[in-house]
């Protein structure tokens, strides 16, 4: 009986909490502990603050919200940067029209989820994160993809020039992608390794000049169809 216990602990996804409001920061602890599966082993009004947390106890994720990650539009603070650095991070409670998605995506944030979404929302999203994937709310792909073309049309640093030599393998990952698979999912479903499914992902985000998984989707969703030549 000790021996399944600490099994079933040990397969919990833990979490840190970085949430100012105090009120708000222990009800959705409260809330997230009451998860099959989760565990919140830290919470913080700050991301500095929560760094020494962070030091000695490493969550599976991180979630941040969204005036605490401070993002806007330009660049990501320090602390949010050294965050990204040691874990994988959801930043929570954006706005529909939320202008720096782009920056936080190209910063290395794992998932979003909106001001307005449901428990249910952010529990699956955490799954996902945990389990490797990348989360964006179909709301915010518009966003996103604004962001991105801007980039490309010289409203930022130049990106490298896009390649469309997309191989058939490739493609097949991208569709995956699309559908929200994480790589060990990919991996599975084509039978091949995990690390031969991120060689691929790096592949294709090379050739099309993309910096993340996330900006793949927007990109492929833009039109329905990725417009793509294959070889």
């Amino acid at each position: 009986m000790d021996a399944q216990l600490s099994a079933s602990r040990s397969e919990r996804i833990t979490l840190g909490l970085i949430e100012d409001n105090c009120v708000l920061r222990d009800g959705l602890v409260a809330l997230l502990n009451l998860q099959p599966g989760l565990r919140v082993i830290w919470s913080g009004a700050s991301i500095a603050e929560s760094r020494r947390l962070l030091a000695d106890h490493r969550p599976d994720v991180v979630l941040v919200d969204s005036q605490i990650a401070g993002g806007d539009g330009r660049h990501v603070g320090a602390d949010l940067e050294e965050l990204l650095a040691l874990s994988r991070v959801i930043v929570t409670g954006l706005l529909r029209t939320q202008q720096d998605v782009a920056t936080y995506v190209r910063a290395g944030v794992c998932g979003f989820t909106l001001k307005d979404a449901p428990l249910e929302e952010l529990i699956s999203a955490i799954r996902t994160v945990a389990a490797g994937g990348e989360v964006l709310p179909p709301a915010l792909i518009t966003s996103l993809f604004s962001q991105v073309a801007s980039t490309a049309n010289g409203d930022a640093p130049a990106r490298p020039r896009v390649r469309r030599d997309v191989t058939e393998r490739e493609q097949e990952i991208i569709t995956l992608l699309v559908d929200g698979m994480s790589n060990q999912q990919i991996a599975t479903k084509l039978e091949i390794t995990v690390h031969t499914v991120k060689s691929h992902v790096h592949n294709i985000l090379e050739k099309l000049g993309l910096s993340s998984r996330l900006e793949l989707v927007a990109h492929m969703l833009k039109d329905g169809r990725p417009p793509l030549r294959r070889v």
